[in-house]
C-alpha cells in the first residue's frame, strides 16, 4: 500500500491502515514535510515508484485530489479503504480509492463515486447518490435520497435534509442546516443555510 500525500489526512489514513492490519510501504508528496510519525520514508513521486501499486490519495482538498488522480491513473489502481468501526450497507456501492473513515454510517442503497472521503462518525442515509471527489467531513448527517455532486464539500456538523441536492463543486459551510437545493460552486452557510457567495470558502 503507498500514500500519495504525507501531511494530516496521510496520518489519519496511516492509523486506519494500521487498524485493518495491513502494510504502508511508503509514502509519495510533491512537496514532502522533513519526517512522517515513525520514520516511514517519504519520496518525490515517479512513474516508477507508483507503477503496478495499490495507492490511496491522501489529500484532504478535493481538487487536488483530482488532479493527482488525473497524473498517476494509468500506473497505479486505486484501494477502497474503510475502518472497522463503521457500519455500511452491504447494498452500498463504491468507486475506487474512497476512504471510509471510524464511525460512519452508510445505509441501504447509497452510491459513493470515486475519491471520495466520509469522514469520521458522518451519517449518509438511504439511497444517497455521492458524486466523485466529494469530502463528507466529519459529524455531517444527510437525510435520504440526496444528490451530492462531484467535488462538493459538506462541512463539518453540517445538516442535509431529504431530496436535496448539492451542485457540483459546492461548498457546505461548518453547521451549516441545508434545506433546499444548492446550485453548483455556491458557498451556503447558516441555519437556515444561505448561500454567501460563489467560489470556494
Amino acid at each position: 500500500m503507498i500514500l500519495y500525500g504525507a501531511r494530516g489526512q496521510a496520518k489519519v489514513m496511516y492509523d486506519l491502515i494500521l487498524s485493518n492490519n495491513q502494510l504502508l510501504e511508503y509514502l509519495v508528496d510533491d512537496n514532502p514535510p522533513a519526517d512522517f510519525p515513525h520514520h516511514l520514508p517519504i519520496y518525490l513521486p515517479s512513474r516508477e515508484l507508483l507503477l503496478d501499486k495499490k495507492v490511496i490519495i491522501a489529500i484532504g482538498d478535493n481538487r487536488i485530489r483530482e488532479m493527482i488522480y488525473d497524473k498517476t491513473k494509468e500506473w497505479c489502481s486505486f484501494e477502497i479503504m474503510q475502518h472497522y468501526s463503521a457500519y455500511v450497507s452491504r447494498f452500498t456501492e463504491f468507486g475506487d480509492g474512497s476512504v471510509i473513515m471510524p464511525k460512519v454510517c452508510i445505509n441501504a442503497e447509497v452510491s459513493i463515486g470515486m475519491h471520495c472521503i466520509i469522514n469520521t462518525a458522518s451519517v449518509i442515509e438511504h439511497e444517497c447518490v455521492i458524486g466523485d471527489f466529494v469530502h463528507i467531513s466529519p459529524s455531517a448527517s444527510l437525510a435520504g435520497n440526496i444528490t451530492v455532486k462531484k467535488g462538493a464539500h459538506i462541512g463539518l456538523g453540517a445538516n442535509v435534509i431529504q431530496g436535496i441536492t448539492i451542485g457540483e463543486n459546492a461548498v457546505i459551510g461548518a453547521g451549516a442546516v441545508v434545506l433546499s437545493d444548492v446550485p453548483d460552486h455556491a458557498v451556503v452557510v447558516g441555519n437556515p443555510g444561505r448561500i454567501i457567495r460563489f467560489g470556494t470558502l
